[in-house]
């Protein structure tokens, strides 16, 4: 079919929306994960982890035999200051216990005694409800834009974390509620950005993009030295508080940079966004009005449910490492505060500089026509799953060698960047224009566990913080991720698929050849007044 499209080059001046939008996401989702994750280790601090004694010892039941054998590493840290009490330390009080104290009202001065029922409660309360936003988030995102619904996401469960200390000293049961709505809110960000890309990023630039997703693994590597670094020098309510005001500022940058098209953008380069419009053609619908949300299509196709099953395998392996890998190494190890945040955090830096460098191999091999674009997907599964779950085997047989410990996690979550390059960007080439739903939609699924898997650690570390038991762990982490990710190897397809384009001959006869046309114009307007403000300077 013949088109009146004209050819548009893409010549920017300064940073490209593209660009900016790449940083702002990549924040996003650092701010997102931060919110994930910063119980994660405050519930370090905050558990009086002395108060189970042997009524015939002064032996602390929870301790593992790693921190009883005087031969490993971390043989020099002493019973004294293990599980040091929070009244024994110079650190100021919090503004929430200034406050309880001022009104008279009792609570627990030498930290919360929680078992690991109510810990695994806690941890797991984020999820909860976080699965049933995954679906409505893509939905809103494709109605009322990705700015609106991404950006009030991350703040309102900022909002949140600024009242979840106060919460803890009232009732676990309160932090569980808070934690429970926090996830909840949180849940509409992910589907929400995914529409945003398949409206903005041509297809061979979105392995690239899609590592702004891993802003999520950045966010955990920084803040969990940053998080124990708070907690030594003050006290773990500021956790929360640093939160709130790290989203106050993402979200002030969020809603003066991000638009949610290039048509909206008042700052684009005219040249930039005739590129991208007529690159995405007439895959992208531009007339909210034609929207017609093809469910049935949807729900029946194969591809759809392999990479729900994929993201099954990878969420799972994915929380139940950054979730559970401080308690890991404070409770198995022994390490310190600061150096259980900092071993928890390299590996996230790992993973996003292993997927910033897979992601560029990806798009090579697509814009050279090296791999076709299902079996680059597949190549992204492979290391995302499959190659990842044998080093998570590595970690669970890792025993009380803490070198090993950290060389297989770190190596695991590094493995896991591929994501962006794998099922991520698979979603978005099957569909642009429903992305966000896809992603809504997988995510539904997967995320329930994210709240299963502190329910089985709960269960299996109740009263026995041994090796065996996180042994048992981390093999089931790994069995989920390599079967997940040898079905997404043998049976998903990564090509545009027909239900995308509803309004088949409509758009490209008429509206996307109008809209490009239009935009070439004013790229030649543009050019021809540029040489004139010159000249008359």
């Amino acid at each position: 079919m013949a088109t009146n499209l004209r050819i548009v080059e893409e010549k920017t001046e300064g940073v490209k929306a593209r660009t900016v939008l790449w940083y702002m996401t990549f924040f996003g989702f650092a701010i997102n994960y931060m919110l994930r994750i910063n119980a994660s280790i405050a519930l370090v601090d905050m558990i009086d982890m002395s108060y189970k004694k042997d009524v015939n010892t002064t032996t602390t039941i929870i301790k593992s035999e790693c921190i009883m054998d005087k031969d490993i590493l971390n043989s020099s840290i002493s019973d004294a200051n293990l599980f040091e009490p929070l009244e024994t330390t110079t650190k100021p009080l919090s503004l929430e216990r200034r406050l309880l104290d001022y009104l008279g009202i009792e609570y627990e001065r030498h930290g919360f005694k929680w078992d690991e029922h109510k810990q695994s409660a806690v941890l797991g309360s984020f999820y909860w409800l976080n699965w049933a936003t995954q679906l409505p988030g893509g939905i809103l995102a494709a109605k009322y834009g990705t700015k609106m619904v991404f950006g009030l996401s991350n703040y309102i469960a900022c909002v949140l974390c600024f009242i979840t200390p106060i919460a803890c000293y009232i009732d676990y049961r309160l932090m569980v509620f808070i934690r429970l709505i926090s996830g909840g809110v949180a849940g509409f960000a992910w589907p929400a950005m995914h529409h945003l890309v398949g409206v903005w990023i041509p297809g061979n630039e979105r392995s690239r993009f899609v590592t702004a997703y891993l802003g999520s693994s950045i966010g955990v590597a920084v803040c969990y030295p940053i998080f124990g670094f708070i907690i030594k020098v003050t006290s773990w309510e500021w956790v929360f508080h640093f939160c709130f005001v790290a989203g106050t500022i993402w979200f002030i940058f969020w809603q003066y940079n991000i638009y949610n098209s290039p048509e909206e953008h008042p700052r684009i380069h005219p040249s930039e966004r005739g590129y991208i419009l007529q690159v995405l053609g007439s895959s992208v619908i531009r007339n909210e009005t034609k929207r017609v949300i093809p469910w049935r299509q949807i729900l029946t196709s194969r591809c759809i449910w392999v990479q729900t099953i994929t993201q099954v395998g990878g969420i799972w392996g994915l929380f139940t490492l950054i979730t559970q890998s401080p308690i890991y190494f404070r409770l198995i190890h022994g390490w310190s505060i600061e150096m259980t945040g900092i071993l928890s955090g390299v590996p996230h830096l790992m993973r996003t500089l292993f997927s910033l460098t897979f992601s560029r191999f990806g798009d090579y091999l697509l814009t050279h026509n090296k791999m076709s674009r299902s079996n680059v997907r597949k190549l992204a599964t492979f290391f995302h799953l499959v190659l990842n779950g044998f080093f998570c085997f590595g970690l669970a047989y890792a025993g009380c060698n803490i070198i090993q410990a950290v060389i297989f996690l770190t190596i695991s979550l590094a493995l896991h960047g591929a994501v962006s390059t794998g099922v991520l960007a698979s979603m978005i080439d099957n569909s642009p224009n429903y992305s966000g739903i896809l992603m809504g939609l997988s995510s539904t699924v997967a995320i329930v566990s994210g709240f299963i898997s502190p329910i089985i650690v709960g269960y299996l570390t109740f009263e026995n913080q041994t090796v065996e038991a996180w042994q048992h762990i981390f093999e089931i982490c790994a069995l989920i991720m390599i079967s997940s990710g040898l079905i997404y190897m043998f049976f998903n397809d990564a090509s545009l698929q027909p239900w995308n384009k509803p309004t088949k001959d409509i758009i490209e006869n008429k509206e996307m050849i109008e809209i490009v046309n239009n935009v070439v114009e004013d790229v030649n307007n543009y050019q021809e007044e540029k040489p004139k403000v010159k000249n008359s300077e």
